[in-house]
């Protein structure tokens, strides 16, 4: 079981469109440094959809390398495609990778059996496990409550990133969290609430510039002390908001580059963020004296 914060990096580009590895060496470094648990590269912060497979796979060795075992690594393996997904997630399976990451299918929708089978054929097929990713506002459909609740019961699943933002339905499959499978919030404004309902950690974007004190919050809920973690919540809840002023992952790449962390530009169809944005991230940066 893989707990606590977990950061969902960003990917650096260079001016000519290709991967910076020694600033993804130095985030990789500085995410250590910080206290955070585990690595999830190659998700939507890291706008791996934008990438070549042979890209994807060269980030996934270059991370494993350079994190030697000092934390966990999960790769980012989801596709609408169930065999490009499988086949990905053996890839990084037989690389290393702690653990993978899988999408619910997006375009191509399915049915219920649909949906469970997309994920099963990679928890059956490979040795490493499978978190799954519930993430609707990008996919357009969910994962029901039915499918989490097979999955809980596959044993090669160790849990679901719940990104809907929707406390009624986190309720619902908080009943279906056991010893082998838990939930990460995939939202930074609501990581305390989830905890509170059997939650472990958070996949998390607010990470990429504040590792130390996601960390701190995550690891104050899991150690009993739950009014800090609440109140860290909502102490750093404007900035974990302003990240998400336009589409993840454009202001948290500019934030970086606001501190200097060389994260380059963007893949199309991304594109930089507006002058209004920027100036009002850069406020609230300052707020927090990040600049």
């Amino acid at each position: 079981m893989i707990t606590g914060s977990i950061v969902a990096l960003a990917t650096p580009f260079r001016a000519d469109g290709s991967i910076n590895f020694d600033a993804l060496g130095k985030w990789i470094e500085f995410q250590i440094a910080g206290g955070t648990d585990a690595i999830l590269v190659l998700g939507t912060t890291g706008e791996s959809s934008t990438m070549s497979h042979e890209e994807d796979e060269s980030i996934c060795a270059f991370a494993l390398e350079r994190i030697a075992g000092r934390a966990k690594l999960i790769a980012g393996s989801g596709s609408n495609s169930t065999e490009t997904q499988l086949m990905k997630s053996k890839r990084y399976a037989e690389m290393g990778a702690d653990a993978v990451l899988c999408i619910s299918p997006y375009y191509n929708k399915t049915n219920e059996e649909g949906m469970y089978r997309h994920f099963a054929t990679v928890a059956d097929a490979i040795t490493c496990p499978v978190i799954a990713y519930n993430v609707p506002g990008r996919t357009g459909c969910s994962i029901s409550p039915a499918v989490v609740k097979r999955m809980s019961e596959h044993g090669n699943f160790m849990g679901i990133k719940e990104a809907s933002g929707n406390m009624s339905y986190a309720m619902k499959i908080a009943g279906y969290l056991n010893d082998h499978f838990t939930m990460y919030s995939g939202n930074d404004d609501i990581t305390i609430p989830l905890m509170s309902i059997g939650a472990k950690g958070v996949i998390s974007v607010w990470a990429n510039i504040m590792p130390r004190e996601c960390s701190q919050m995550v690891h104050a809920y899991l150690e009993g002390r739950h009014e800090e973690a609440a109140r860290m919540q909502i102490e750093y809840l404007k900035i974990m908001n302003d990240l998400f002023i336009e589409v993840n992952p454009i202001p948290v790449k500019e934030a970086m580059n606001l501190m200097g962390m060389d994260a380059g530009s963007f893949r199309l169809p991304l594109y930089p963020m507006t002058d209004a944005h920027r100036e009002a991230l850069a406020a609230t940066m300052k707020e927090y004296g990040l600049l």
